[in-house]
């Protein structure tokens, strides 16, 4: 069993290579609602005339995909869980301004 959060195995895969599923915990998932700020707004509205990357939405979204694979990392370790498989990323507009983000797997432990 793992001790700590920066030691949970997280995978895209329907299993971890080399080692054996023992028990299947349960579905985990973690999620965010983030919006838009006024002042980067204008900003990014400014950028979207010449061209090239929107940093202040970039910059949003990236915290906003850290935050939400953090608390489904917080649920399977409240679970017991050693690792995550079968993880997967989900994003969502609620509205206008306003952007979810999901990630969900299969909390596991290992033999």
């Amino acid at each position: 069993m793992i001790r700590s959060k920066s030691e949970m195995i997280v995978t895209t895969t329907d299993g971890v290579p080399g080692q054996e599923v023992a028990q299947i915990l349960g579905l985990v998932r973690g999620s965010t609602v983030r919006a838009k700020h006024i002042g980067s707004d204008i900003v990014a509205s400014l950028r979207n005339l010449v061209g090239g990357e929107v940093k202040e939405y970039a910059a949003l979204l990236a915290g906003a995909r850290e935050q939400a694979y953090d608390r489904m990392i917080d649920d399977a370790f409240g679970m017991g869980a050693d690792a995550v498989v079968a993880v997967r990323m989900e994003t969502s507009t609620i509205q206008q301004s306003a952007s979810e983000v999901v990630f969900y797997g299969t909390a596991v432990r290992l033999k």
